[in-house]
């Protein structure tokens, strides 16, 4: 029978001589960015300031790892490992203390035995297209003073600019902390840091484990366990409203309500796990004696409110449709912390519609803000629970958590001036409410089964192409990625048809079989004879000039 293994370890041991980690050529490559390497330190930083005795677990990690053997395949926990590596050697090159700094090099690197025949080598081997530059500008001593300065042509692959960028990123705030406080978390993360390391000597068993791990079944969830403290003293009514509630959302969807209703109650981010807070922080204002009451006004009117956000599906006599293309905007947006003062809004001011789009309007400019400045989850959690503060005193549309700043609404700008169509996770999102702009603000909605944002001008003219006798170089350097240059398609990428000259292209392509004619920002493009850098410079500006009034930036 094979045997499996698992172990609580701290990060001393993790990173120790009880494993060599290599990850193989068959897993998706490193794709952290910097929203969750900020965000593992922003953990990392709060445990350290909670208590000087509380473990701090990080998760865990299956490897293919034979009892006695270094050798350690990951098959899950790549991302962790790798954003743990940087964070070392980011601290390893910050310090200029002698012993700390051998401390965390031995953490990232194994000394060599010459002895016992045994190199120096790093102690996370990535996948080979990657493993050489991590090893020169992560892993070597010193490595960080250089990979700061990169040119961004030195990144061969995707998973080199995440490196690039999330060591960036944790460089730029372990900096600015004390050498005492990065001391402390140094201490932190050697003695009181765990993952839970689960070991299996097949590849098999540790892909049953991994699934079985991330699978989601029908064990009970924290909502059951609350259910059991709530509706034990109440009568069969109450299970059957509480029941109904959970069928009307879906069981993972009323599992995720419990997490907004902490937030809308408790209003500031998470720290420790629900089933912990929501019984102290939210359970205890209601039970034993106020039961009911949780039933009634809580569970049963956010999880309706819930099911009409996610479903769009809000209803009024007049002005709904407005209020369910809010809904349709931001449920476009890569996260969910948005939710709970959706939620709060719906809860209270149900019943008015014009209320609801003007709060809706205000809650979709400042989502999409923070979504087009990748504003990472702890600021952009916070910055909710400074609305959800302001709602509940009183303050409604007029809350200052609501505003931009001087400096957002440049930055915001200045995002979306910028190589739009490289920031993958925005672009559409961006070109759709554009689109809508464009179409005098009819929040008109696309039955389409795809949307592609694809350029005019191409990434790759064809040598004697019409393209590079009216852009130079530095022009298509300039233009190629922004949003000028960018329309949207309801069909699959072609990439010979891509390369056509601009005559071409919008007949052939943008013109093609299925048509485009329901997007107004590729009508517009269709309407001109030709398209030069004056063509695009003028269309960048009335473009940008039409978010920034949508926004009001």
């Amino acid at each position: 029978m094979q045997q499996l293994e698992a172990h609580e370890m701290a990060l001393h041991q993790v990173f120790g001589g009880e494993f060599d980690f290599r990850i193989p050529d068959y897993q998706r490559p490193y794709a952290w960015e910097p929203e969750q390497a900020d965000q593992l330190l922003q953990d990392l930083s709060e445990a350290l300031d909670r208590n000087s005795d509380e473990p701090y677990f990080l998760g865990s990690v299956v490897l293919v790892k034979a009892k006695g053997s270094v050798d350690a395949m990951v098959i899950d926990g790549q991302q962790r490992l790798t954003t743990l590596t940087i964070l070392l050697a980011v601290l390893r090159d910050l310090t200029e203390d002698a012993v700390l700094r051998g401390a965390l090099e031995d953490m990232v690197v194994e000394k060599g035995n010459p002895i016992l025949g045994r190199p120096a080598k790093p102690r996370l081997a990535l996948r080979v297209k990657d493993a050489e530059f991590f090893r020169k500008h992560v892993q070597n001593s010193g490595a960080i003073t250089g990979l700061l300065g990169l040119k961004p042509d030195s990144c061969g692959t995707d998973a080199q600019k995440s490196i690039v960028a999330n060591t960036r990123s944790l460089h730029a705030t372990l900096a600015k902390w004390s050498a005492e406080r990065r001391q402390a978390l140094m201490t932190m993360i050697g003695s009181r840091t765990f993952l839970v390391v689960v070991c299996t000597p097949t590849l098999d068993s540790a892909h049953r484990i991994f699934s079985v791990m991330n699978a989601r079944g029908l064990d009970l969830s924290p909502a059951d366990i609350f259910k059991a403290d709530v509706i034990g003293g109440l009568n069969a009514d109450y299970a059957a409203k509480w029941e109904d509630a959970e069928v009307a959302l879906g069981r993972d969807s009323f599992a995720d309500l419990f997490l907004h209703l902490r937030m809308v109650f408790v209003k500031e981010r998470a720290k420790v796990v629900l089933l912990k807070e929501f019984p102290e922080q939210v359970l205890s204002k209601y039970l034993p004696h106020r039961a009911a009451e949780f039933v009634d006004d809580v569970v049963v009117p956010y999880a309706d409110a819930y099911a009409r956000i996610r479903d769009f599906r809000y209803s009024a006599i007049s002005g709904a449709d407005k209020v369910n293309a809010w809904f349709r905007r931001l449920a476009q947006i890569d996260n969910n912390d948005w939710v709970p003062p959706a939620l709060w809004a719906l809860r209270h001011h149900g019943d008015d519609p014009l209320w609801l789009d003007g709060f809706f309007r205000a809650l979709e400019r400042l989502a999409a803000s923070m979504f087009i400045r990748r504003i990472y989850t702890t600021p952009r959690v916070s910055r909710y629970a400074a609305l959800l503060h302001d709602l509940a005193n009183g303050k409604g549309l007029e809350s200052p958590s609501f505003e931009l700043g001087p400096d957002e609404r440049a930055d915001t700008l200045a995002q979306l001036d910028g190589n739009l169509y490289l920031v993958t996770k925005i672009r559409k999102y961006v070109l759709l409410r554009l689109d809508e702009v464009s179409a005098n603000g009819s929040g008109a909605t696309y039955d389409v089964p795809l949307v592609t944002v694809e350029h005019v001008l191409p990434q790759s003219p064809k040598p004697g192409s019409r393209w590079l006798e009216d852009f130079t170089n530095a022009d298509r350097l300039d233009w190629t990625h922004r949003i000028a240059n960018l329309v949207l398609l309801n069909r699959a990428k072609n990439s010979q048809a891509s390369n056509y000259d601009f005559v071409d292209k919008k007949e052939k392509y943008f013109r093609g079989g299925l048509g485009v004619a329901n997007f107004t920002v590729t009508v517009e493009v269709l309407n001109h004879s030709a398209w030069t850098p004056e063509v695009l410079q003028v269309r960048q500006r009335e473009l940008l000039k039409s978010l920034a009034c949508e926004w009001n930036l």
